[in-house]
């Protein structure tokens, strides 16, 4: 099994939510979260602001599934034909152990 966290932009959550519900991945946490990317905010005249407000998706998958998922967040997180700064980011990292609270049974 896999994590998938993707920081993405907020406008774009319910378009990504609704094409990984389709595509069989209902079970998604979405969490606010603020930050900056490599650009270091965003530069408004004199004013700087480096606490840009995101949305981070987590969902957890099975390794053959990764690219199902990875397609349709940057698919449908890209701004533009060729994307933008501040579109975000995705992470994949391995999920050794998983377990059901209420139950207490180990999910593989």
């Amino acid at each position: 099994m896999i994590m998938i966290r993707a920081i993405v932009r907020p406008e774009r959550t319910t378009k990504i939510l609704l094409e990984l519900s389709k595509a069989g991945f209902p079970a998604v946490t979405k969490m606010d979260v603020v930050g900056r990317g490599k650009q270091r905010g965003i530069s408004v005249g004199e004013i700087v602001y480096d606490e840009i407000p995101k949305d981070l998706l987590m969902l957890v998958v099975q390794d053959e599934e990764k690219d199902d998922v990875f397609s349709i967040v940057s698919r449908y997180a890209k701004t533009g034909e060729k994307g933008a700064f501040g579109d975000g980011k995705i992470f994949v990292s391995p999920v050794e152990e998983a377990y059901t609270i209420s139950s207490g049974t180990k999910n593989l």
